[in-house]
């Protein structure tokens, strides 16, 4: 299984005959500087954690293109429904969807989601989500999305006993380095952790730095992946 990072919270993921687009936004994140058809090259499918601009990115126009299906909240897919996208995938917090190679579980996640309209009115595009993906030949995945420590993730990890960990640390929209820190030491067995969700806005920590000091004997867990490039897992 093969994992590529674009920056802020976006990724792809290949396994078997599945192309997994997390998040991908892509045209406006200053992390990403490559050619947006070669990233999304084969995408089947499309998985959100919430709403905000920088998580939906550029799904619609992949998913115009390609005819991917698009997975996540209720309220968000049939929002993007209206946008011309046909293949939706609804799910709700604790809901599980299998696609063959792959299946996804919302968790929950402390944040908000919903889209700035051009008036300003807010449009609420349901509860924000983590994401749990359990692969066919493949260690678990959990992408956090956006959110805060919380103490039911000792929950996740029962349940789902993730090993490779997508973690927001950039503080201001999300937890911060510390408290990801603590998260993470306290109620998971991750065996790589990629910190997220940093440097991409001016408001957030502009490096990961602070999370790998506060992660002390674990640091040795954390992966920072050059932009772009696959890894595998």
């Amino acid at each position: 299984m093969k994992i590529t990072y674009f920056g802020h919270s976006a990724f792809r993921i290949d396994t078997g005959s599945s192309v997994i687009l997390i998040d991908p936004f892509l045209s406006g994140n200053p992390h990403f500087e490559g050619d947006i058809d070669s990233a999304v090259a084969g995408v089947t499918h499309i998985v959100l954690s919430h709403g905000h601009f920088d998580h939906v990115g550029d799904t619609v126009d992949i998913a115009r293109k390609h005819g991917c299906k698009v997975v996540g909240t209720f309220e968000l897919v049939s929002w993007l429904s209206k946008k011309g996208i046909e293949a939706i995938e609804p799910l709700n917090t604790g809901g599980t969807a299998s696609f063959g190679d792959f299946t996804v579980t919302l968790t929950q996640a402390f944040h908000s989601s919903g889209h700035v309209e051009e008036d300003g009115t807010v449009t609420y595009l349901g509860m924000p989500n983590g994401l749990v993906f359990h692969f066919a030949n493949g260690p678990t995945v959990y992408h956090m999305g956006d959110t805060d420590i919380f103490a039911d993730m000792a929950l996740i990890e029962e349940l789902h006993a993730p090993k490779v960990a997508m973690v927001p640390v950039g503080d201001r929209l999300t937890m911060g380095a510390a408290v990801a820190a603590l998260a993470c030491r306290r109620y998971f067995n991750f065996d790589k952790i990629i910190p997220i969700h940093w440097g991409t806005l001016p408001i957030l920590d502009q490096t990961p730095d602070k999370f790998t000091e506060a992660m002390e004997g674990d640091a040795g867990k954390i992966l920072n992946p050059a932009i772009g490039e696959a890894f595998e897992v």
